[in-house]
């Protein structure tokens, strides 16, 4: 799926799509939620984790 196809799934500006996806802005969470739905992944997977696990 290519940005405009996201922007259009999420109902966002593409530019808007784009600026998260280049890091400069961040999804609120109720679009990372909608973002990991549309992609059908776990929300975790877009995240970067904080710390380290150690199990």
């Amino acid at each position: 799926m290519n940005q405009k196809e996201l922007a259009a799934k999420l109902d966002r500006n593409s530019n808007t799509v784009t600026s998260m996806c280049n890091n400069k802005s961040q999804p609120h969470l109720k679009d990372l939620k909608r973002i990991a739905e549309i992609l059908d992944v776990d929300i975790r997977e877009l995240l970067i984790p904080t710390k380290d696990s150690k199990s």
